[in-house]
This record gives C-alpha cells, sequence and structure tokens, in this order.
C-alpha cells in the first residue's frame, strides 16, 4: 500500500455506526443479540460456578473448561455491550485510545481460547493414550504453568499492535461501519503504509492459531490411533465420547473464527447488512453455546446443574 503524505490532523475519535443499512432495525435486532448474551453470560458463570464450588470436578479438564469459560465471558463483553449500546442509544462515538483497547482484548482473548482448545486437546491425549500417569503428568503445578504461558502468550504477541496502530495518523475517514474496533478495520483508515500492520497480523494467525489447530490435528490423530486399538468397544465408545464436546467446540469456535477472518479479509463485495451481523454471531456463537454442548454431552456438569437449579431450589 502506497505511503499518503497528509498534514492533516489525525482523527481521535471514531463513529461506530452499528450495521450500515439496517439503522432504522437496530432495536429489533438488538434483541437477539441481547438474549443471546445473556444467555453467555449467565451459561458461563454457571459453569464456572459448578466447577470451582464442587470439589469432585476439581479435575484438569473442567478447570481448563473454566478457563474457557473466562475467555469466552471476556470474548462476548468486549464486543456485545458496545453493539448494544449503538443499538438502544446511538452511542457509537469511541476514542481512539478505547478502540485500540478494545480489539486488544478481542484479539488476546481470541487467542488465549485458541491456546486452551490446544491444551484440552493434550489433556484429553493425556487421558486416553496415558490413563495411569494421568495425575502424576497434569499436576496442579503443571497446570498453573499452562495457564501462566497460554496468559502471556496471548497478551504478548497482541501487544505490539498498540504501537504499529499508534504510529499511524487516521486523517481519512472516520466513520466506522462496524459494531466494534478490529486491527486491520482500523488501521485501513491510516494515510501512512500498513504493510507492517498486515504482515504482523498475518504472521500472529500463523504462529498462533495455524499452529494450535495443526496442534490439535495431529493429538487427535494420535488419540484415534490409540482409541481404535482397544480391545473393548465399550472401551473405544467411552474415549471417544469423552473428546465429543471437545470436538464439538472445536469445530464450533475455529469454524466461527476462519469464517469471520474470511469475511474480513476477502469479503469486500459481501454487503455490510450481512458481513457485519455474521461478524458478531462469530464472536457470540461459541460463548452462548459452548455451556449448552458440555451441560448436555458431560454427564458430571449436567447432574450438578441439575442438582443446583432443581433440586437445591427444594
Amino acid at each position: 500500500m502506497p505511503t499518503v503524505n497528509h498534514s492533516g490532523t489525525s482523527h481521535t475519535v471514531f463513529r461506530l455506526l452499528g450495521i450500515p443499512g439496517l439503522q432504522d432495525q437496530h432495536m429489533w435486532i438488538s434483541i437477539p443479540f441481547f438474549i443471546s448474551y445473556v444467555t453467555a453470560l449467565l451459561g458461563n458463570s454457571l459453569l464456572i460456578f459448578i466447577i470451582l464450588t464442587k470439589r469432585s470436578l476439581h479435575e484438569p479438564m473442567y478447570l481448563f473448561l473454566c478457563m474457557l469459560a473466562g475467555a469466552d465471558i471476556v470474548l462476548c463483553t468486549c464486543t456485545i455491550p458496545q453493539a448494544l449500546a449503538i443499538f438502544w442509544f446511538h452511542a457509537g462515538d469511541i476514542s481512539l485510545d478505547r478502540c485500540i483497547t478494545q480489539l486488544f482484548f478481542i484479539h488476546s482473548t481470541f487467542i488465549s481460547e485458541s491456546g486452551i482448545l490446544l491444551v484440552m486437546a493434550f489433556d484429553r491425549y493425556i487421558a486416553i493414550c496415558y490413563p495411569l500417569r494421568y495425575t502424576t503428568i497434569l499436576t496442579n503445578a503443571l497446570i498453573k504453568k499452562i495457564c501462566v504461558t497460554v496468559s502471556l502468550r496471548s497478551y504478548g504477541t497482541i501487544f505490539p499492535i498498540i504501537f504499529l496502530l499508534k504510529r499511524l495518523t487516521f486523517c481519512q475517514n472516520n466513520i466506522i461501519p462496524h459494531t466494534f474496533c478490529e486491527h486491520i478495520g482500523l488501521a485501513k483508515y491510516a494515510c501512512n503504509d500498513i504493510r507492517i500492520n498486515i504482515w504482523y497480523g498475518f504472521s500472529i494467525l500463523m504462529s498462533t492459531v495455524v499452529l494450535d489447530v495443526v496442534l490439535i490435528f495431529v493429538s487427535y490423530m494420535l488419540i484415534l490411533h490409540a482409541v481404535f486399538h482397544m480391545p473393548s468397544p465399550d472401551a473405544r465408545h467411552k474415549a471417544l465420547n469423552t473428546c465429543g464436546s471437545h470436538v464439538c467446540i472445536i469445530i464450533l469456535f475455529y469454524g466461527s473464527g476462519i469464517f469471520a477472518i474470511l469475511t474480513q479479509r476477502f469479503g469486500r463485495h459481501i454487503p455490510p447488512c450481512i458481513h457485519i451481523p455474521l461478524a458478531n454471531v462469530c464472536i457470540l456463537a461459541p460463548p452462548m453455546l459452548n455451556p449448552i454442548i458440555y451441560g448436555i454431552k458431560t454427564k458430571q456438569i449436567q447432574e450438578q446443574v441439575v442438582h443446583f437449579l432443581f433440586i437445591k431450589q427444594k
């Protein structure tokens, strides 16, 4: 992208339009957004509460699930309240610093979730391939180190983006046809050369999310190899069943993420009234559905939820 010299003042305030072309329908569009957001908050909060308060669930698999639920709450809270403020109060003005802060947490949380899913795949690999050594390998000390590593990786890789954006001069249009801020979506309004932003964003994607997908795929190939060498059909069924919830969440998370990235990068001909709602759905769907998937497919969590919601009330 060629550099353009401008002597104009750099914009420090931007205007998020919400969903261009559907401004008259914002109030109606906000209803499913609000219901989905409340469902995500309640579902993930309940999941965290049950896992932390029930000692029988203080196992690596459930502790990693607790981390995933926390990341889900952060991810949807970074975007949906802002969208609702636009839909309800036309509060689309956002400062540059706040915009950068929002996209920092959106991108870092996405990478964090990807890392947690990789760790959960490693957990299933150890549980199925080395069941007798499961507790000696996944100790509390190792789990704490994993949590710190996942956090440092997610925040450390995204942190330079703050400086890559702060160096830019935003002297073009300050109207953003979206409900939230995104790295390249914001950078393209700069008058400077943003090739370094594009390449750094691409390198982060390849070294984190794409690498995680490859490692998860390898983990499940090893898991399938071990499962199909089990002598008992019941043992094979039980082993595969323990991976069912995780596989569903992997497909949901990466499927939504890949779709959002592709529409952002290559969907220039997709109307904003289609692209922007889909981008929000891609962010909101995993946090809303993850607790439901684990609640349905994991017997221990299902029993604890039923006990908490119904038996305890009596």
